[in-house]
């Protein structure tokens, strides 16, 4: 019995295949987040990969352009302007024209009410010349700019007019019901035509709006057709689908895209079919369009910005278009100017016009241009895991460790080949990355194990140097032992330390122990953190960290490993917090400096006592940034030395030039931020932040001030912005002597 069971619980390179093979399904049907981060991206791949593809020609794109913007004035322009050109529209032929643009306020450049005030007082006032009233209404009539466009719009009759819908409770606390339902009528002619449900039929995965932001109501009146131009990226920021039905109290409303193609069309059935998942498809006449559980198209974008013509409204405007290039098509019109910039993210660009996905949208449904991703390429997913995953468990153990690593990348090529064939070819989009995580996982799952059985005597002997020493400065003893004589080289390396923020405060709330355990636990996480990048642990200083990469082993990205380091330290601590904030303990924040400079490195001490540690000014300039972070209450200040080295990966502000306590010369400094594909989410603030800096070192003070006040408008609890504005007011006031530098001198360290 004993035997038996020993044999059961005995590890076989096919029950570790076997392991990895459930892990995997299990995974894949949780749905785990990050592993769908993955194969997002790993999409987005495949479509780039792809290349560009040729769009069907119907739809095009008339762009409210720079070029528009210098000919026609600044945005907003007057509506008689927006009028003229649906006239021009009407004029060239265009089929069908939407707008990616809402209309919500009366035009501010109208001067309909000035008109109509003088009509009153001259009324008032008793003057009986009827042709001066007759004048007055004429004016009256010129100035009414939103009547022109109205009118206009009503006279083309193939306007699809946008707005959209309010997806959040918070964004409709200042709205009365009044309100909400006048934006329900207003939209009216949006709604889908006819809805099937199932018996049992489930719409929670829909997408529910709480109120919609319409035209006003007399442009809104004016046009037979409108759809909504809401967008909804993923967790990236990436789009990659597409809302095509949105519920709104009792209703369902079409999209833009969607409500233009059927005017296109010439008004086909729209049809939306709900099932007990939810959204099963929408039918528009005999094309049956695939979606997901909540009405998401996913969007099969044909390339970069620009696959779909574009012209400007100025060229529209001017007749410099010939009438060929907009008769009978669809016509977009859309925001590409700086500014106003309707700016997405896509799988192809992190620059692309939002007006370009409602054509794309457009052009997959008119030529029936969809990705496969339905149940039955889920079901091939599940076999596909089994498969490669029993393959790997088989082939893996026959071969030698080194052709172990071959045969792995053999195999794992080809599927990633036959996969992305498979989307090229037949648009099916099938799992890419659990099939490849399985045969990789597999594969290290069987190396360690015999690493662990053939290795297991040597594993023993490192093991004991790994008592005392970080694993990579036992490697480089291992292979060249004459690295533990005293004495250093010099080396261009980054240094990083970390601080606890108002320690003694901390340890005066806490008994010995629990001071201890919470130290404990925080030196743990971090150091996880730095050895994570293949740091070097220098020493802990009280609750201080000190880690350098690029030595023993050379790292020519050292300074990225270290600001990679310095942002998940930062990650890290914010889930101890939150872990800390639920057993009642204190609140830590810590503070983080990274330079990257020339230091000596090496062996320092006692022939009986030393330590491998570095030596020099960059060293000391680093400890400064780390105590810089309490002028600016930021956390991670990095050096313009580390800048240099780290500004295509990372993205940053650059917060001052200072002048730190013991240094000669001036060193700007910068707030590391984190990865530059999550740039989207700073890049406004950081920009208005740079304006202010180089006003503030220009010494314009009050355009300073004015740049950075609006740095506080989108961001209120930015320090650094409050900071300047108190330097500027001062600087102002007092004006420094002598030739400004903008160089800010630190009294402390």
């Amino acid at each position: 019995m004993k035997e038996q069971l020993k044999k059961i619980l005995s590890v076989s390179p096919l029950k570790i295949a076997a392991l990895v093979i459930l892990i995997a399904l299990v995974l894949f049907f949780v749905d785990a987040p990050f592993l769908r981060f993955m194969e997002l991206k790993a999409l987005d791949l495949r479509m780039v990969s792809r290349g560009a593809m040729p769009s069907g020609g119907e739809t095009v794109i008339v762009t409210i352009d720079e070029k528009s913007l210098s000919e026609l004035g600044r945005w907003p322009w007057p509506r008689t302007t927006i009028a003229k050109l649906v006239d021009a529209l009407k004029g060239y032929g265009a089929k069908a024209v939407g707008f990616d643009i809402v209309f919500a306020e009366p035009d501010e450049n109208s001067s309909l009410k000035t008109v109509a005030d003088l009509a009153r007082d001259v009324k008032n006032v008793g003057i009986g010349d009827s042709r001066l009233y007759g004048l007055l209404e004429q004016k009256q009539k010129a100035a009414d700019t939103d009547g022109a466009l109205a009118r206009s719009i009503e006279k083309a009759k193939n306007i699809t007019l946008g707005y959209f819908f309010h997806t959040t409770e918070k964004e409709v606390g200042h709205l009365t019901e009044q309100q909400i339902t006048a934006g329900e009528n207003a939209i009216a002619n949006g709604r889908f035509q006819m809805v099937r449900a199932k018996k049992g039929a489930d719409e929670s995965p829909l997408i529910h709006a709480y109120a919609a932001q319409p035209n006003i109501p007399q442009i809104s009146g004016a046009g037979e057709n409108g759809g909504y131009f809401n967008t909804f990226p993923d967790s990236d920021g990436v789009i990659r689908w597409s809302p095509l039905v949105i519920k709104f109290r009792s209703n369902y409303y079409a999209s833009l895209a969607l409500s233009l193609l059927v005017q296109y069309l010439e008004w086909p059935m729209l049809v939306l079919n709900v099932a007990e998942f939810g959204v099963e498809n929408i039918h528009l006449d005999k094309v049956e369009i695939p979606t997901d559980e909540s009405g998401k198209l996913l969007v099969n974008y044909l390339g970069p910005a620009k696959t779909f013509p574009h012209y400007a409204v100025s060229d529209i405007l001017n007749g410099r278009i010939s009438a060929d290039k907009l008769k009978g098509k669809i016509v977009l019109v859309g925001a590409t100017a700086t500014g106003i910039y309707d700016m997405r993210v896509t799988p192809f660009s992190a620059i692309y016009p939002g007006v370009e996905i409602h054509a794309t949208v457009i052009d997959n449904i008119l030529h029936r241009n969809f990705l496969s991703h339905s149940g039955w390429t889920k079901f091939l997913d599940v076999c596909t895991i089994i498969v490669v995953g029993l393959i790997m468990g088989f082939a893996v153990p026959r071969v030698r460790a080194m052709a172990g690593i071959g045969l792995s990348f053999v195999l794992i090529s080809a599927f990633v080949l036959a996969n992305t064939a498979i989307f090229v070819r037949y648009h099916v989009w099938m799992n890419l990355i659990y099939p490849v995580l399985t045969m990789m996982t597999i594969y290290l799952g069987i190396t360690v194990y015999r690493y662990v059985t053939e290795e297991r005597e040597k594993k023993k002997v490192r093991g004991a140097f790994q008592y005392y020493l970080t694993a990579s400065v036992v490697n480089e003893i291992l292979k060249d032992p004459s690295k533990l004589k005293l004495g250093g080289d010099k080396k261009n390396l980054s240094v990083i330390f970390s601080d606890i923020r108002g320690f003694t405060s901390i340890s005066e709330k806490l008994t010995p122990e629990e001071l201890v355990r919470l130290l404990n636990e925080y030196l743990t996480a971090m150091t996880d953190v730095v050895f994570k990048y293949d740091g070097l642990l220098d020493k802990y200083i009280g609750d201080a960290i000190m880690a350098v990469f690029g030595a023993p082993l050379d790292q020519p990205d050292h300074a990225l490993r270290a600001c990679r380091t310095a942002i998940e330290m930062m990650s890290e601590l914010r889930r101890l917090r939150v872990k800390w904030a639920a057993e009642g303990r204190p609140d830590v924040n810590i503070g983080v400096g990274v330079n990257t400079g020339d230091m000596v490195v090496g062996n320092m001490g006692s022939q009986m006592r030393f330590d491998y540690t570095v030596m020099g000014d960059s060293v000391n300039l680093a400890s400064r940034l780390e105590g810089t972070n309490k002028e600016y209450k930021t956390n991670v200040i990095i050096s313009e030395f580390t800048h240099a080295q780290i500004k295509d990966e990372l993205f940053c502000r650059e917060l001052d030039s200072v002048q730190v306590k013991g240094k000669k010369l001036p060193v700007r400094i910068f707030e590391l931020l984190g990865d530059k594909k999550d740039a989207a989410q700073w890049q406004e603030f950081v920009g208005r932040f740079e304006t202010g800096l180089a006003k503030y070192r220009a010494g314009l003070w009050d355009e300073a001030i004015a740049a950075f006040r609006s740095v506080l408008e989108i961001r209120p609890e930015d320090y650094p912005a409050r900071l300047y504005v108190g330097r500027c007011e001062a600087l102002k006031e007092h004006p420094p002597e002598g030739e400004w530098d903008g160089v800010f001198t630190m009294t402390t360290k």
